[in-house]
């Protein structure tokens, strides 16, 4: 008989973590404004500026990889390194988005999502199986 702790795989925890991360950064991808308009990068009724598109749309193909990674990576070392890389994603937001975005209202924003995010990611660490 199997222990408790092997017939409860909770890897699709982190896997639905994952998944989550990929989708978002495929929409920030493909429309820059959805990561721009609520870190006030954008100004309402104005133009996406193209410098801010194109960083918008690097930060998206970094997160797409580190959450792919979390959906397909193996479980156990391999599941809990893909984690880790979201995990530190998330702080580099959390310090970067946290302190340099034009308005403390945006700051305040995107470090609460950075951290709430990395957090649960962090913990789904938990979940990555043996």
């Amino acid at each position: 008989m199997r222990s408790s702790s092997r017939s409860r795989d909770l890897t699709w925890i982190p896997r639905l973590l994952g998944l989550a991360t990929a989708g978002y950064s495929v929409a920030i991808i493909a429309d820059p404004s959805l990561f721009a308009k609520p870190t006030g990068l954008q100004a309402e009724g104005a133009p996406l500026p193209t410098a801010t598109a194109i960083g918008v749309r690097a930060l998206g193909g970094r997160d797409l990889a580190s959450g792919l990674a979390m959906a397909l990576a193996p479980a156990g070392r391999a599941l809990r390194t893909a984690i880790a890389v979201r995990v530190g994603a998330d702080l580099a937001d959390l310090a970067v988005l946290g302190t340099s975005l034009p308005d403390q209202r945006y700051r305040a924003k995107a470090a609460g999502v950075a951290a709430a995010w990395g957090t649960l990611c962090g913990l789904s660490y938990l979940a990555a199986g043996d």
